[in-house]
């Protein structure tokens, strides 16, 4: 069964940042964003406020100069990647850098995403407004009915999607956009079809490399793009995952899951053997199908589970020196059931 977020528990997660659980389990993404919000009104509301004391400004206007500088400057930020097509040297700021990105970002979610600030920006500065006039300006009013309305809808739909990304657990937050490795042409069109794999399509991406080639955030990258698509995602360290495949098939999900390996639409598997300068390969094929078959003959629940599952496989380093390396981890995935023309292959 594959999950979804209910709105059960959607309500569930709103209650807990509302009521600082912060304190005690740490910053979840919904939090964060939130937070940052918050703070985005506030970066309306204060500058309106002191343009009003610090001018012959009235607070319509105070709050109307301050969103139009709000969007001035989101506007710069978002149209100097696009137009330049070079990544930023600053957080803050769009400060270009001579290089280009390797995988274009996805404008149209930057563009949603930079709209949805501006709009706190304007709420702010016009809620401050709305206190100086207490209610007697109708353009005041209207302002912020419509911002209102608007900030409803992206607010429920970045928040669930931050859940998304939240419950994928990521070792860290990185969006495929900002991965600056060697790829050649050919590989990054494997990584483009991954990306549009349907959820029952049952694809495997095996990326091999050494240390330092960009092997586990590409692989985090492209999750993080499925996440944002509210697919449920899953990262899990290999050695976690030899243990996760000998669970029973009726265990339940613990407080801080809402979905498993088994019911996850996406599941990355990460360093199953390391890069060089180690060179011996300390999990074998072999090996890692015996734990699959949990120690027995052969365990079908866990192969068919894994042969209709989208996977992303972090490798160690692919040896040239050792004949048909690369096909005997292809060959493991043919002996649990995929099929050939979905195993797919990059080597960084």
């Amino acid at each position: 069964m594959k999950k979804t977020i209910s709105f059960k528990r959607i309500l569930k997660q709103l209650k807990d940042d509302a009521i600082g659980k912060d304190a005690h389990r740490g910053i979840t993404l919904t939090y964060a964003w939130m937070a940052n919000q918050f703070g985005h009104i506030s970066l309306g509301f204060i500058p309106s406020y002191l343009v009003f004391y610090f001018s012959n400004f009235n607070a319509v206007k105070s709050a109307i100069y301050v969103s139009v500088f709000w969007l001035l400057f989101e506007l710069y930020n978002f149209l100097g990647p696009l137009l330049s097509k070079s990544e930023s040297k600053s957080e803050m700021v769009f400060i270009p850098k001579k290089s280009t990105y390797t995988f274009k970002p996805k404008w149209n979610n930057l563009a949603f995403d930079t709209f949805t600030d501006v709009c706190f920006f304007a709420f702010g500065a016009f809620l401050f407004s709305l206190l100086i006039t207490q209610g007697a300006n109708n353009t005041v009013l209207i302002t912020l009915s419509i911002l209102a309305i608007y900030l409803l809808f992206a607010t429920r739909y970045w928040f669930v999607t931050k859940m998304y990304q939240f419950y994928a657990r990521f070792p860290f937050q990185f969006r495929l956009s900002q991965w600056d490795f060697n790829i050649n042409a050919d590989n990054k069109l494997k990584v483009e079809q991954f990306k549009n794999s349907s959820k029952r399509a049952g694809n495997h991406l095996l990326i091999y490399g050494a240390l330092s080639t960009g092997k586990t955030s590409l692989g985090v990258g492209i999750l993080n793009e499925l996440s944002i698509k509210n697919n449920s995602c899953l990262y899990v360290n290999a050695f976690k995952m030899f243990n996760y495949f000998f669970n029973d098939e009726d265990d339940v999900l613990e407080e801080h899951e809402i979905w498993n390996w088994k019911t996850a639409n996406f599941l990355m598997i990460d360093d199953i053997n390391p890069s060089e300068p180690i060179q011996d390969e300390l999990i074998s094929p072999e090996k890692l199908l015996s734990f699959i078959d949990t120690l027995k003959p052969i365990n079908k629940v866990n192969r068919n589970i894994l042969k209709n599952k989208n996977i992303i496989w972090v490798l160690g380093n692919e040896k040239p020196e050792r004949v048909n390396y690369v096909d005997c981890w292809k060959r493991m995935l043919l002996e649990i059931g995929v099929q050939e023309e979905k195993i797919t292959t990059i080597s960084l």
